[in-house]
């Protein structure tokens, strides 16, 4: 009997894992040269890594409805920075969902690494050490919003049950000033720059993206 429950245990835990995407012929959300990009000159990608000089965000020059964006970043302590999705206006930063980037909860739930920022915290901590090379895949289906960290998913998130100006489902308050539900659906992505007190920078690479039919 302890062998059988062990075995139904060993496979539930198993369940929960997400192996990350064969990235095989996906494009590179960003050009080498960053010519594809909006103000590339704030921002150095040099073997394969990506980081930002200032605090400007790096935002594509293409828009993104329905799509996998994967990705690697490390962050420093203190780093704080943010993939913005589906911008509605790249002037302003509220416009956009943002999955934190972030070494710590940033004083709140709804502002540690891998939450939809002020929206949905993440379902667990999978964040690894300061240092260490952590991974997202996110992903865009009309609504939903997916985001999984470290080989498990921790946001499942239906956009549709953010009806409401500046309430989440749950009933806390998020900034934005207007539903998420009404959000657009399509629009640039982006990476927040330099960020916070401690301006402490956050390193990515292999930012590859896959869109959706």
């Amino acid at each position: 009997m302890k062998r059988i429950l062990f075995a139904l245990l060993a496979t539930a835990s198993l369940s929960l894992a997400v192996d990350p995407p064969d990235t095989t012929g996906w494009k590179d959300l960003f050009a080498p040269d960053l010519s594809n990009s909006i103000a590339p000159g704030k921002w150095e990608l040099k073997d394969g890594i990506l980081v930002a000089k200032d605090h400007d965000t790096l935002w594509t020059k293409d828009s993104y409805g329905d799509f996998i964006l994967d990705l690697e970043f490390k962050v420093e302590k203190e780093s704080n920075s943010g993939v913005f999705i589906r911008s509605g206006n790249i002037k302003d930063v509220l416009s956009a969902l943002e999955i934190q980037v972030h070494d710590s909860a940033d004083g709140s739930k709804y502002g540690m690494v891998a939450a939809i920022y002020d929206a949905m915290p993440p379902s667990k901590s999978m964040a690894k050490p300061v240092g260490e090379w952590n991974h997202f895949t996110i992903t865009c289906k009309g609504p939903m919003i997916i985001v999984v960290f470290n080989g498990e998913e921790v946001i499942n998130a239906n956009l549709d049950n953010w009806p409401e100006i500046g309430k989440n489902p749950d009933g806390t308050p998020n900034k934005f000033k207007k539903s998420l539900k009404d959000f657009a659906r399509t629009g640039p992505i982006g990476l927040q720059g330099l960020h916070g007190k401690a301006q402490a920078p956050v390193y990515y690479r292999n930012l590859k993206i896959k869109v959706l039919e």
